[in-house]
């Protein structure tokens, strides 16, 4: 019988942000495979934790994927980690869950931290919908092109930065997202936890030397009118009852496709479902 790979979320900043079951998991695998081992040692050291590592990162995953596959067939059990957050979101492990998916192994799921949830949440934008981007491309010709496309998605969205990059970046997003707001938090949940908060230009003096890990919060575009929009609400509702019927859609789902088809928040989306319902429309 095969054994099971953990996919476990660490603290991105925090030694105390981490579940009681990430602990728990990290003791009792038989191995960790870690993006870099050292940093995931000072997390158990911290905890107290004994259990083997072996460092899995993008430089090394055609050699270190057969060897954590075999151990998965021989029936040991595997826990994923990231340098922080969770495993997958910009950082190695998409190759191995998919492995052990193709190959019917269990992939068992230890949700925690994650970087751009904890920046939606304090950033005060509307959190559906929500799109997620990783790091910016290097080079600055292929970083416009893919700001341009950013730009062009009307609801939040958030990606990752370094300290390195991120003036340039707010630099060339500017005149794409003009006075468009944005979040830049940094260092989240460490000791030196700052959320910025402006338009690019705005915020461009406050970033020229920085350190630590960047994350990029987009807030929505406004309306070019000025003016809100009138939406028709019975066509919203019937849209949405069409949307969840059959039961293929949950409704968080559809509000969210309906909130970006409309073009307007999903807060009011939720208003029209519970108007339309308690009028018996």
């Amino acid at each position: 019988m095969s054994g099971t790979l953990f996919v476990v979320a660490t603290p991105i900043g925090n030694l105390e942000d981490v579940t009681l079951r990430a602990l728990r998991v990290l003791r009792e695998v038989n191995l960790i495979a870690a993006e870099d081992t050292r940093r995931t040692a000072k997390l158990l050291v911290h905890h107290g934790i004994a259990t083997p590592t072996v460092s899995f990162h993008a430089h090394n995953t055609k050699s270190r994927l057969p060897q954590l596959m075999q151990q998965l067939r021989s029936g040991r059990s595997v826990a994923l980690v990231s340098d922080a957050g969770t495993p997958g979101v910009s950082d190695p492990g998409e190759e191995l869950v998919r492995a052990c998916i193709n190959e019917q192994i269990t992939v068992d799921p230890v949700p925690g931290a994650t970087a751009p949830l904890a920046a939606v949440v304090a950033s005060g934008f509307p959190i559906l919908p929500l799109t997620l981007y990783g790091f910016s491309p290097y080079r600055s010709k292929d970083r416009i092109k893919w700001l341009s496309e950013l730009c062009e998605v009307v609801h939040t969205l958030t990606f990752f930065e370094s300290p390195q990059r991120i003036a340039a970046t707010l630099r060339e997003a500017a005149s794409l997202f003009g006075t468009r707001p944005i979040m830049v938090a940094r260092e989240l949940t460490k000791v030196h936890q700052e959320l910025l908060r402006g338009t690019c230009e705005e915020l461009l003096p406050q970033l020229t030397h920085v350190r630590g890990e960047l994350t990029v919060v987009v807030g929505p575009k406004e309306v070019a009118s000025g003016q809100p929009e009138e939406v028709d609400e019975r066509l919203i509702a019937a849209e949405f009852w069409a949307k969840t019927k059959s039961r293929a859609v949950g409704r968080r789902a559809a509000v969210a496709d309906l909130a970006e088809k409309f073009r307007i928040p999903a807060r009011q989306v939720y208003a029209i479902i519970e108007k339309a319902k308690n009028s018996g429309e």
